[in-house]
């Protein structure tokens, strides 16, 4: 099977490049080699490689960035998904996709399922909703997993590297305790989605037109940010060079952002464990295998 990932360079891509080769021939691209910007030459490549899989780990992910630039976030969430999923059909190749629990408005008081009504607050989530709207508008077979706080420990951009980081550097952290979701390992989110590929073996195509559709996929159950601070700090395999003596609660509007985000989006991932019969890990059980470096 020939397989395209875009977006090979970024937490989730990364994993996926490592990945992905046990099912097929990879084709593995990220920007400036194509320009997710630019729909036709995104359909051009596409048209090349002729896949018969397409993982879409790419995404404009500069949540208060987007409030500034909604055009490019509209374009790389929205307009190249567009194109992804139209080609995706054509060929009648399977499309794997990942949005986000920010196409909620949080004011749910209980864990959202994949019926709940999508109400984004932010630039990035109604760009990311459209990307969804437009793969279920497009008549393919595909798989849409929208996760939560997704993170990576070797990289610097998630939330629990700027934790291990600022305890490195600072004696007191404040730390929200109003947002509360559900932490994703970057990792384990790849292997998940592997899983679910395997399924489908030599007839993916299938497998996805029978079983495709929306689907949570998070670490399981919720944590709010500060409590998962502390989980972070006291997992540290470095706690010794950590030279912080307090981690202080604080709310959502001491640190004002231009993008408003929802403060409750845990997700339920009980659908996708009753289709595929795969379990998923709890959001602490994957936080105890990344630091360990597992």
């Amino acid at each position: 099977m020939q397989i395209l990932l875009l977006g090979k360079n970024g937490q989730l891509g990364g994993e996926f490049a490592r990945i992905l080769p046990q099912f097929g021939t990879l084709t593995a691209v990220d920007y400036p080699e194509i320009d997710f910007t630019k729909p036709d030459a995104l359909r051009q490549f596409v048209g090349e490689v002729q896949p018969g899989l397409i993982v879409n780990a790419a995404a404009y992910t500069l949540v208060d960035k987007a409030e500034e630039q909604p055009e490019i976030a509209e374009a790389i969430n929205a307009t190249a998904v567009r194109a992804l999923a139209e080609e995706s059909a054509r060929l009648n190749a399977v499309l794997v996709h990942y949005s986000t629990d920010f196409v909620y408005d949080g004011t749910k008081p209980t864990i959202y399922v994949e019926d709940d009504a999508a109400n984004p607050l932010s630039v990035y989530g109604k760009t990311k909703l459209a990307g969804d709207q437009a793969i279920m508008a497009a008549g393919g077979a595909y798989f849409i997993f929208r996760t939560s706080w997704v993170y990576s420990v070797g990289g610097d951009q998630s939330f629990v590297t700027k934790v291990l980081k600022w305890a490195r550097h600072h004696k007191t952290l404040r730390i929200v305790d109003d947002q509360t979701g559900s932490p994703t390992w970057s990792k384990a989110l790849a292997n998940l989605t592997a899983q679910v590929i395997a399924k489908g073996g030599d007839t993916c195509y299938n497998f996805a037109q029978d079983h495709g559709g929306l689907y949570h996929l998070s670490g399981k159950g919720a944590v709010n940010r500060y409590e998962w601070a502390r989980a972070i700090l006291a997992l540290d395999p470095g706690k010794a060079e950590q030279i912080v003596e307090e981690i202080v609660p604080a709310s959502s509007a001491e640190f004002p952002a231009p993008a408003r985000r929802p403060v409750h989006s845990p997700l339920s991932c009980e659908r996708f464990e009753k289709t595929f019969g795969i379990e998923v890990p709890p959001w602490r059980a994957m936080l105890e295998k990344a630091m360990a470096g597992k």
